[in-house]
């Protein structure tokens, strides 16, 4: 399997938290953690699959860090690499915004020409909308870590090895 390139925000820790699991997930495989506050244009170009886990804040708002980088991801040339996004976010407090913050990077990152993998079913979970929503699936892996903390392990297992196959 190609290099792997991890990419979270390391000021939130429940993020962080299931970034670590990923990446323990993927066993051997090499990957690369890079903190989006200190990622550049070449540290996202640099790899041929990309991992990438945000929060959703408030009423489906990215954290500041994602923010201020998403108008550079959205000038890269990511043509020919999978991006796979995780994303937090709570289903019973923000229902109508459940992890949207998946929804607007997998844009960011579509408009930069990567493809998406990773996407997930919507079994389980009980919200009424989110922008991570395409074709009844999410764009990524969701996690609520509040609400259902207790599935959060076998999610990411699961990913992980649907990643391995869809990675190449």
């Amino acid at each position: 399997m190609k290099k792997i390139g991890l990419f979270y925000g390391t000021s939130t820790a429940k993020t962080a938290t299931i970034a670590k699991k990923v990446k323990a997930a993927f066993g051997d495989a090499k990957i690369d953690i890079i903190p989006v506050e200190d990622a550049w244009k070449k540290d996202f170009e640099e790899f041929d699959n990309i991992i990438v886990g945000v929060s959703t804040w408030f009423d489906g708002e990215l954290p500041n860090y994602w923010d201020e980088v998403r108008p550079e991801l959205e000038s890269l040339n990511l043509k020919g690499k999978n991006v796979a996004i995780f994303g937090l976010g709570d289903q019973i407090k923000y229902p109508e915004n459940f992890v949207d913050g998946i929804g607007l990077l997998a844009k960011s990152f579509e408009s930069a020409g990567a493809k998406l993998v990773g996407l997930t079913s919507t079994e389980g979970y009980k919200f009424e909308n989110s922008a991570a929503l395409r074709d009844n699936k999410f764009l990524g892996l969701a996690i609520d870590f509040e609400n259902q903390h207790s599935k959060t392990d076998e999610r990411v297992k699961n990913w992980a090895e649907q990643l391995k196959k869809e990675f190449n």
